[in-house]
């Protein structure tokens, strides 16, 4: 920069007064933080720009602050960081990662250091937002033309050329490029995250979970979130919360009035520090989301109103799951009475061995066994599962049914038939819904009579082969049948029961399952 340079002071050529070569007439001292960084709440409302000076020669980076230090663009100013080596420069960028432009020289431990930084910026560190602006005093040594085609640089400048408005003209094109792609860059970024909560949100099949997980997934989608509130109406007129991650001391008035009028008319309310959208689904009750804290930017708004949308489609589909299980559950207290009515001794054994059946699945997810099959669902839908597993004994006569004493060879042949029917029966009803209370019931129907080493009816499975739910509802089936006086035999003594299930584990029953029964007989008692 051997010419004068233009002071530029805004950047329109207004304050045109020619200067003599700052190396001629300044002295300056050694290089600290500008004088902004001691305006610390200032540049937490409005932070610099920062700007990164890559060049071996110190007056290049006095001359450059002299041209660009009162440098503002979009009401920032503009901070800068000296490094005099690759090296140096590749710890400021680790050390700021938000780094919007790079003045980088060519030459400077070696002829090619520039080069290879660009290199490391673009390739190793995977940045592709910071703008790189070349700056050379031998041209020859790295040609223009050969340089923009192989190096991914934003603009290359020969120091002969820059005068001072050409440097601020570029700069102003780096900080602009900049953060263009920046805002493509963080709308990106937030979308992802609208989407990964949205999914996150779809999974939960409980409101309370649902809303506690929409709070945290407010509250972690923007920078500076202090609360996330959710609020529906509430008694006189004001708003009640009904989920909140970091609830304040006080809500403020204007932020309350916001709620109130959000929740009235739908519309979406911004302050200075707070933000109110509403999710307002089909056949649910408006509720508004307050985040407190900010300021929050322009292009925050639309995703965080992008995600009331989704959540309000999220509790409308939880509200249809909810009428679905619930229909689901009617349906399997209807089997259930239906078959209590062929078989007077159903009421009180189901509801025992749904209980045991709970019981044994929840204390072998406890011992991480069989992590294949045992999961929350599988734990929670087992018990009324259970209540279907002798649903086909509506198929079979009362004369064989109610039979007392022993049933005949020819008799046996019929009642086994009720694993069958019960199946048949369950698997029609769910209609192909693998993860159902009713499809549960069909495999535990048509297989809690099977054997672990494959004597058993009606298909003679074996071993892993047989349902992990027919296998449970099999030891806890078998224990309280023996428990329990039946019309053809009478109640056993319980350590008769157990001495029977110990024989048996590895034959008649799956030993792994046995053991997870009885430690639960031993922690919670037979309470029978």
């Amino acid at each position: 920069m051997a010419d004068g340079c233009d002071r530029g002071g805004n950047g329109d050529g207004a304050d045109d007064r020619r200067r003599e070569p700052a190396s001629d007439v300044l002295e300056f001292a050694a290089e600290t933080e500008d004088a902004a960084d001691r305006d610390g709440d200032g540049w937490r409302r409005n932070p610099p720009w920062l700007i990164l000076i890559v060049d071996d020669d110190h007056e290049v980076h006095a001359i450059t602050r002299v041209v660009l230090g009162e440098m503002s663009f979009e009401e920032r100013p503009v901070r800068f960081l000296s490094a005099y080596t690759a090296r140096q420069a590749r710890s400021l960028l680790v050390e700021h990662p938000g780094i919007a432009a790079i003045l980088l020289d060519v030459v400077m431990e070696t002829d090619d250091a520039g080069l290879k930084l660009v290199r490391h910026i673009r390739e190793e560190m995977g940045n592709r937002q910071v703008r790189i602006i070349l700056r050379t005093g031998q041209p020859g040594q790295a040609p223009e033309r050969q340089v923009i085609a192989a190096y991914d640089i934003n603009d290359y400048k020969a120091k002969s050329e820059l005068t001072a408005q050409k440097l601020y003209t570029a700069a102003v094109a780096a900080l602009r490029s900049y953060q263009h792609i920046a805002t493509i860059e963080h709308g990106r970024q937030g979308l992802e995250r609208v989407m990964e909560a949205a999914d996150h949100l779809a999974g939960l099949r409980s409101r309370s979970q649902f809303l506690a997980g929409l709070v945290g997934r407010a509250a972690a989608l923007l920078t500076g979130v202090q609360s996330a509130l959710l609020c529906g109406p509430g008694e006189g007129g004001g708003p009640a919360i009904v989920a909140e991650a970091g609830l304040p001391a006080d809500l403020p008035t204007e932020v309350v009035a916001d709620i109130v009028a959000a929740l009235g008319d739908g519309q979406a309310r911004w302050g200075s520090r707070h933000g109110v959208t509403v999710l307002r689904g089909r056949d649910v009750a408006p509720l508004a989301l307050c985040l407190l804290g900010g300021p929050f930017a322009e292009g925050d708004r639309p995703l965080v109103e992008l995600l009331c949308t989704k959540a309000a489609v999220g509790l409308d589909n939880l509200r249809l799951y909810e009428r679905l299980n619930q229909a689901q559950i009617a349906t399997v207290h209807a089997l259930g009475k239906l078959a209590e009515y062929k078989d007077e001794v159903t009421g009180d054994h189901v509801k025992r061995l749904g209980r045991w059946a709970t019981a044994i699945a929840r204390e072998l997810y406890a011992r991480n066994a069989f992590a294949e099959e045992l999961d929350d669902w599988f734990c929670d839908t087992i018990g009324l599962a259970s209540v279907l597993h002798d649903v086909g004994k509506v198929g079979i006569p009362d004369a064989i049914l109610r039979k007392p004493g022993r049933l005949d060879e020819a008799e046996m042949a019929v009642m086994r038939d009720h694993a069958s029917i019960g199946g048949n029966i369950l698997r029609d009803a769910c209609g192909g819904d693998r993860r159902s209370y009713l499809s549960m019931g069909a495999e535990i129907a048509e297989s809690h009579h099977e054997k672990f080493d494959g004597s058993g009816y009606p298909q003679g499975l074996a071993g892993d082969a047989i349902p992990l739910a027919g296998r449970i509802v099999a030891v806890a089936d078998v224990f309280d049948a023996l428990l329990h006086r039946r019309p053809y035999k009478k109640a056993w003594d319980i350590g008769e029961v157990l001495d029977l299930l110990r024989a048996e584990a590895g034959s008649h029953f799956d030993p792994r399952v046995v053991d997870a029964f009885l430690a639960v007989l031993e922690r919670d008692g037979a309470g029978v």
